[in-house]
């Protein structure tokens, strides 16, 4: 496995460097620091910017060490070049098959804007990406996880769920798998949908959301985990359910698919995988 971390040595990139470090990965794995600096700060200060490069360079092979010490082959990289831009460019070049990266850089509130660093990745990588928030809890390997694993039955869903099903995560680790049918969007007196249109309609959602996690959890059964499934109350918004069962349940990871069966929504600002992604207080994973 292939794992780009995106490193600007904000408190934010050193939690993805900690959670890197203290979570298993499949043998053979391989990880590559990346550091974008952006030219355009520095058009009018040329020798600022030689010096920005020796200092970011020194500060990429210091946040290398915890992962060489695990003993995984870790290579460095700084690149001069806008990072919303080079993260995924650089991704798509070495073939990552996963990104890992904060939640937000040195500016705090950089994460609610549009245009941010995590957001541009998560809309416009090729590959899998997690949005790494330092959890309440002490990263420490072996101890076990809560893994929230919503599926709406998607393709991408489902292959979500086998990426859940083929990583070693630490024992003890627990996933949930969840389904979080949505109300319809019903306006207007016509035309008049009887109450036992309604209820037709409900138990329509549920049953496909049952459906989805039966097949999820066949999926995860032979797997080490520990598995429950649970069908939500319908919701406004399926990411609002997902948001609230990553609370109640203190989740540590949330891994979904990048779009559900409305293809279309992954372009789309207010997406569930991005809202999810972009406000739950837990890591994130958006798997292609």
């Amino acid at each position: 496995m292939k794992i780009l971390v995106a490193y600007d040595g904000s408190s934010s990139s050193e939690a993805v460097i900690r959670e890197a470090v203290a979570r298993p990965w499949p043998a053979g794995s391989e990880f590559a620091l990346i550091t974008a600096l952006d030219p355009f700060f520095f058009t009018k200060a040329p020798l600022l910017l030689d010096e920005a490069k020796r200092s970011t360079e020194q500060a990429l092979e210091e946040a290398a060490k915890p992962l060489q010490q695990t003993g995984w082959p870790v290579k460095t990289n700084m690149v001069l070049e806008n990072p919303r831009h080079a993260i995924t460019r650089c991704a798509a070049d070495w073939k990552a098959d996963l990104i890992l990266l904060g939640s937000h850089g040195k500016s705090a509130f950089s994460r609610l804007l549009l245009g941010s660093t995590a957001q541009a990745v998560l809309r416009h990588a090729t590959c899998s990406v997690e949005i790494v928030r330092g959890s309440e809890k002490e990263a420490a390997t072996g101890r076990g996880m809560h893994i929230l694993v919503p599926t709406d039955g998607s393709q991408d869903a489902e292959n979500a769920v086998k990426m859940v099903a083929t990583v070693p995560w630490p024992s003890g680790t627990e996933a949930r798998v969840i389904s979080c049918p949505e109300l319809p969007n019903l306006i207007g007196d016509f035309p008049y949908y009887s109450p036992e249109q309604i209820e037709q309609l409900s138990k329509s959602g549920e049953a496909h959301a049952k459906e989805s996690l039966t097949k999820a959890a066949a999926m995860l059964a032979k797997t080490a985990l520990k598995i429950c499934t649970e069908v939500t109350e319908p919701k406004d918004s399926p990411a609002r359910a997902i948001l609230e069962m990553a609370d109640e349940w203190k989740a540590d990871l949330i891994v979904m698919g990048s779009h559900g069966r409305r293809g279309l929504d992954r372009i789309v600002l207010g997406s569930v995988s991005e809202s999810v992604a972009l406000h739950a207080r837990c890591s994130v994973e958006v798997a292609r």
